[in-house]
């Protein structure tokens, strides 16, 4: 049986910078995924998704010596503006702008689509000895000893691990082998991802309107063939999602830009659609013998605040830290839950907050949202303190 010190179950974006992180550590890893990565925008089943990654994100991957491939390629987002149109027309009503200026002397973070993440960690993985990254190969079964895990892969080949990180989705296998149970919240809605251009620039902020059934979010891209672009997260109850999808290319972009409320003039479709359920969910646990579970085997939030990758980071900081010097250690795993799954617990219930509150569709109840966020906002200590809680600083 081979042997390394950390085996990373999950090829995804949190996968794969999870395995760069301990090797950049000089551990042995083994990083498995069934899924060969989809490293081109056009490509089959490409992720369409972006990631901002806000700042401590950030410094971590700068650490593990990440950054400075990623950084060429992110867009930065020095405000956060949030955009009411809940009233009888889709138009911008009350508009407050959150900006970075007020709490650092950098921007909140950079924003970079994950297809393009993928390809260029993926990369960073060939470059570090001690790791191997096998796309096509998955986590078959799990038996946990006091030394190590012993990890029967899909190939049919066994590996034994100290370390086992869980970083392998929502529908997590490793959760499953260790029967650690998961609490669900279901909203009946899905996310529509995708890219646009558009007429003005976006001038580094990102946007959120909010009208009804969920957000609506801009985040700004690095110019697209000459033109200003951005990304589009677009949250709506399941069957409206399907009537989008179903519309021809004209009458969908008629329909965008009437949910945009006009902010950065119009938008022209510039990549494909992809569609993701949205859903709050936190593990019952977050470790085993000699496993960690982080990011969405741990923990799934919407995509609201650019919250959730960034928390699998955290994750991530925190398992790195508590794995000197033995990785999977039980009082080091017992920190890391003890660390980890009560900030998750307090993030998900705040963003299971917000999303509800953007999915309301009664006029009264949109208008108190809209006094709500300009009296939170007319607060200046209490508007630092809310951006400094979102980028997760102390």
């Amino acid at each position: 049986m081979d042997s390394v010190d950390v085996l990373v179950s999950g090829g995804g974006v949190a996968g794969l910078i999870a395995a760069a992180a301990f090797g950049a550590e000089g551990r042995s890893v083994l990083c498995v995924d069934p899924a060969p990565p989809v490293t081109t925008e056009d490509g089959a089943g490409a992720d369409l998704r972006t990631t901002a990654f806000l700042q401590p994100s950030v410094d971590l991957l700068d650490r593990i010596g990440l950054w400075g491939r990623l950084a060429p390629h992110g867009a930065p987002l020095q405000v956060m503006r949030i955009v009411d149109a809940g009233g009888a027309r889709p138009a911008a009503r009350l508009t407050r702008e959150f900006d970075a200026a007020e709490i650092s002397d950098r921007p909140f973070g950079w924003n970079i689509p994950n297809w393009l993440l993928r390809r260029e960690i993926a990369a960073r993985l060939a470059d570090l000895p001690g790791v191997e990254f096998r796309p096509g190969t998955g986590t078959a079964g799990l038996t946990p000893r006091d030394d190590a895990a012993r990890v029967l892969l899909s190939d049919g080949s066994s590996v034994a691990a100290r370390l086992v990180v869980a970083a392998d989705g929502r529908d997590s296998p490793v959760r499953h082998a260790l029967g650690i149970g998961v609490r669900t919240i279901r909203y009946g809605q899905k996310a529509l991802a995708f890219a646009v251009t558009h007429e003005r620039p976006h001038e580094n902020v990102s946007t959120e309107i909010h009208r009804s059934g969920g957000p609506f979010t801009l985040v700004p891209l690095p110019d697209r063939d000459g033109r200003p672009a951005s990304a589009v997260v677009w949250m709506e109850r399941g069957p409206r999602i399907a009537q989008l999808r179903a519309l021809a290319r004209q009458a969908f972009e008629a329909e965008l830009n009437a949910r945009s409320a006009g902010v950065l003039g119009r938008l022209t479709l510039a990549t494909g659609l992809t569609e993701w359920p949205i859903i709050s969910q936190i593990a019952d646990r977050y470790t085993g013998p000699r496993t960690a579970l982080i990011a969405e085997a741990a923990h799934v939030v919407p995509p609201i605040g650019a919250q959730g990758l960034n928390m699998s980071l955290a994750d991530l900081g925190t398992l790195l830290e508590l794995s000197r010097p033995d990785p999977g250690a039980p009082g080091s795993l017992a920190a890391y839950a003890r660390r980890r799954r009560p900030e998750a617990l307090a993030r998900l219930i705040g963003i299971d907050a917000l999303n509800r509150a953007s999915m309301l569709a009664p006029r009264p109840l949109r208008d108190l949202r809209a006094a709500a966020l300009g009296g939170l906002y007319a607060l200046a200590p209490l508007r630092r303190t809310m951006m400094r809680a979102g980028l997760g600083l102390k």
